[in-house]
């Protein structure tokens, strides 16, 4: 996943919504996921991601993106597809399995609703910048700012993650160890042992910013404290009434 949350500087129609209007639209397309049991609904909120991320010039990153779930998904597929017995049977195995055609209609929706509902967030922090999520909360909200930090942080601290992951994976690939195995569980087992030193350079690094955050007046900050405004203007209507417009689509079919 690195470099897929990064933020993407642009002058885009989605670059320049109002923050608050691009979380509501990134809630509203994963909402209409959820909602429909029509796989065409949901592949067309999939469609409108990528027709999006192309407006946005970040089609590539997105179909990475989509790259990078399809190994999970088709991994839940095929435990959703064994474990359904409802439905006509389509194909009869050995050993009492079976696939029935409500047994293939849900694993395809669960796994659509996976790509379709991953993509509006990662599209979202993609066209924002991590620093004007938590303000944009504070100001227009009023949500208290401690928790709107937490959330920020959390954010921000995913592709950092990443980057100290890959750097730890390069000191283990120079030590001789080969993470480029076809072996699926041969490579977790290679992975695990990873997680101690990711977890204590994490701990380093929260430990650094809470004492950075307290030295610049983290509990002093309010909802006035900040010097960006965040208008609204009419293109942040138009999104909101086209995901409206998605829902209720969703919500009808």
């Amino acid at each position: 996943m690195k470099g897929i949350l990064d933020y993407v500087p642009g002058s885009s129609f989605l670059h320049r919504l109002n923050p608050l209007v691009k979380l509501l639209l990134a809630f509203v397309l994963c909402a209409a996921c959820f909602v429909t049991g029509n796989h065409f609904i949901v592949l067309g909120v999939i469609a409108l991601n990528l027709a999006l991320a192309l407006s946005a010039g970040i089609l590539g990153r997105a179909l990475r993106m989509l790259r990078s779930l399809l190994k999970l998904s088709a991994l839940l597929f095929l435990v959703q597809i064994f474990f359904v017995r409802e439905g006509a049977t389509l194909l009869a195995l050995p050993l009492g399995i079976c696939i029935t055609d409500l047994g293939l209609s849900f694993s395809l929706l669960f796994v659509l609703r996976l790509l379709a509902a991953a993509l509006p967030l990662g599209l979202m922090l993609s066209v924002t910048q991590t620093s004007d999520i938590p303000n944009v909360l504070v100001r227009r909200l009023g949500l208290p700012y401690q928790y709107a930090f937490v959330l920020g942080t959390a954010i921000r601290f995913i592709p950092l993650f990443a980057q100290e992951m890959a750097g730890i994976m390069e000191a283990q690939t120079a030590r001789g160890v080969e993470f480029d195995t076809g072996n699926f569980f041969k490579k977790v087992a290679l992975l695990l042992p990873l997680c101690a030193p990711l977890l204590v350079s994490s701990v380093r690094r929260i430990e650094g910013g809470a004492i950075s955050a307290e030295l610049r007046g983290f509990y002093l900050r309010g909802r006035k404290s900040g010097y960006k405004d965040y208008p609204f203007a009419l293109r942040d209507l138009c999104a909101l009434l086209g995901g409206a417009c998605a829902l209720a689509l969703a919500v009808l079919f």
